[in-house]
């Protein structure tokens, strides 16, 4: 598939948090950034004038970009120095280093520590992070050894070396810090115990530490410790602030592919994440057709082969949406909890940014195709005949049943068609009557239709639940057009769309495009209309006894009111005064008018 220009490829980013990267015409890894809004970081590259040479060198050498899409500007942070790392980008030339991000490790050892590490060693130990911050790390550590005495010595705490009496009690021990498992003093269930508390505080179940924290604060307020009580304060602070969760890098799942798959009428997309060493390494999204029809399962399975051999993929095990057979030596695992389930969110994410994307793409490069995509995606998604190329909507207006009008936009191919809107003022109804109204327009307007030898609408939508449909099908059924075009009501609490006879109302998803298009429509309805119902008003409420005097219209009315301020000054102008505005023969008008009133 040819790349579309790259203000193309911009135009279609999200503005969401994220990684973006760079490729030249050889598909070479040029840059990997991170940005709170990819979009809008993007563009700067390519808008910007640079004053360095390196930049500018780089921005003239792409011609592709790609980007994942995560949950926080901490994920895109972590993920940005994990891509960096295992892909080795040309110009990301400072993060080549061997520094990572710290993490909070539980020793698998018996009466476990608790510390701080940048390395992970595979001997069974838990880690937890990456964290961004080593004050982070350093504070959550503080915080568990407050509440739980956890010990820091590095002793080989092995039963018969305790038993032999090869340790000693330290300070810690004398100072609060510890309970000495080294000397026998705590057992091990209750050391663990402990352990198990302080793990999940480190998963993020922060209601006994909170509690326990807010307890000890009040205490020391109440005896006028207020130092001690805001240090607790500021712990509290820390706490509440903390973030333990990470999509992005899990030391559990490591060795690990991740494929999800979105789908519409014509295509399904299908997004690759490759996890090496607990980061993710890569991730690709591509589109397959359908040509027969094909299950989400088929096509996910095709995919599934093609990705893992174009990028030699060794993983034993793949998570998905839902379950595959592919063979014995692959295990295909559907996440239900957890951050296997989070990651898998993660890349399903990115297969309907994708898909997004390739939407607009579409629309700026072949428009053509975006309009037949879109019909028919809306002829499905409505329970249509036929494509919806020609769609009208009506909505009324009143306001404490003054002046009614009604409105009726029309779209062609999903989109406004200005020239054929038309407004309605209300003949043959009295008072505030939507239902009434209704159906008087909709009756008039394809009447006139039929009348003229004018094509009818594919579509038909009225603002409004059941009783607005029921009126705008009593209408159709008078002009013999029921079942010849298709009607259904938009309501707009819950954004219902009501059918003829069917008392269960049909729910898009809200992002759905054949639901914008909808939207869009009953919008410009109500604009339509509200405009027209306002300049009603105003006209009614500059109306004059100067419009009905014979032979004055509304250009002289206005030149009248504009050089005498009032009505009441034009009718005591003399005739010389009146000549002077207006002239002679407008002028007797005037004078006759007003002495006629007067005999």
């Amino acid at each position: 598939m040819e790349l579309p220009p790259l203000e193309v490829q911009i135009k279609t980013l999200p503005l969401s948090p994220g990684v973006y990267l760079y490729y030249d015409k050889t598909d070479r890894l040029l840059y990997v950034g991170k940005a709170k809004k990819i979009k809008k970081r993007v563009s700067s590259y390519f808008t910007k004038n640079h004053d360095s040479y390196r930049i500018s060198t780089m921005v003239k050498k792409i011609v592709r970009i790609e980007h994942i899409v995560v949950q926080t500007e901490t994920d895109a942070l972590l993920l940005e120095n994990s891509l960096i790392k295992s892909r080795s980008p040309k110009y990301n030339i400072m993060l080549r280093d061997d520094k990572t991000y710290p993490w909070l490790c539980i020793k698998n050892e018996r009466f476990p520590r608790v510390f701080l590490t940048r390395k992970m060693i595979k001997d069974g130990s838990e880690y937890y992070g990456p964290y961004t911050s080593v004050r982070t790390v350093r504070t959550l550590l503080e915080l568990v050894k407050s509440l739980y005495p956890i010990r820091t010595c590095n002793y080989d705490l092995q039963e018969e070396k305790i038993q032999a009496g090869k340790y000693k009690l330290c300070l810690e021990y004398h100072i609060g810090n510890c309970k000495g498992p080294c000397t026998g003093l705590q057992n091990e269930t209750s050391y663990n115990n402990n352990i198990d508390a302080l793990r999940g505080i480190v998963k993020g179940d922060f209601k006994e530490a909170v509690k326990h924290f807010n307890t000890l604060m009040q205490e020391h307020a109440a005896n006028m410790e207020f130092e001690d009580a805001q240090r607790i304060k500021d712990k509290l602070d820390i706490l509440t602030r903390y973030q333990t969760k990470s999509t992005i890098v899990n030391p559990n799942i490591s060795n690990v592919d991740i494929f999800t798959i979105v789908s519409d009428e014509a295509a399904g997309y299908v997004n690759y994440l490759q996890i090496n060493h607990g980061s993710i390494t890569r991730s690709h999204t591509m589109e397959l057709k359908k040509q027969l029809d094909e299950s989400d399962k088929e096509l996910l399975k095709l995919a599934i082969v093609e990705l893992r051999t174009r990028f030699d993929s060794q993983s034993r095990e793949i998570y998905t949406q839902f379950p595959l057979d592919l063979g014995e030596e692959i295990k295909v695992t559907v996440p239900k909890l957890g951050d296997k389930k989070r990651v898998v969110e993660l890349s399903e994410r990115n297969a309907k940014f994708f898909r997004q994307e390739q939407f607009k793409t579409i629309k700026i490069v072949d428009p053509d195709r975006h309009v037949n995509r879109l019909m028919i995606q809306m002829k499905a998604d409505l329970r249509l005949d036929e494509e919806p190329r020609h769609m009208e909507c009506f909505d009324n207006s009143n306001i404490q049943g003054t002046n009614p009008v009604a409105a009726c936009v029309v779209f062609k191919n999903g989109k406004p068609s200005k020239s054929e809107y038309r407004h309605f003022n209300i003949k043959t109804v009295d008072g505030p009557d939507d239902f009434a109204s209704m159906e008087e327009v909709v009756y008039r307007r394809y009447r006139r239709l039929q009348e003229e030898d004018q094509p009818l609408p594919q579509l038909v939508i009225v603002d409004g639940g059941k009783g607005q449909l029921s009126s705008g099908v009593k209408a159709l059924e008078r002009l013999g057009l029921r079942g010849t075009i298709p009607i259904i009501g938009i309501a707009k609490r819950l954004e219902e769309l009501f059918y003829p006879n069917d008392p269960v109302p049909l729910y898009l998803d809200k992002r759905s495009e054949s639901l914008k298009v909808i939207q869009h429509m009953r919008n410009e309805a109500h604009r339509f209309g509200i405009n027209h119902h306002r300049n009603k008003r105003s006209k009614q409420a500059i109306e004059t006894e100067l419009d009905v005097i014979p032979g004055i219209g509304g250009k002289t009315v206005v030149s009248l009111l504009q050089h005498f301020r009032s009505v009441k000054r034009v009718k005591e102008a003399t005739e010389k005064e009146l000549i002077g505005v207006v002239g002679l023969s407008k002028a007797r008008k005037i004078i006759d008018y007003y002495s006629g009133e007067q005999e």
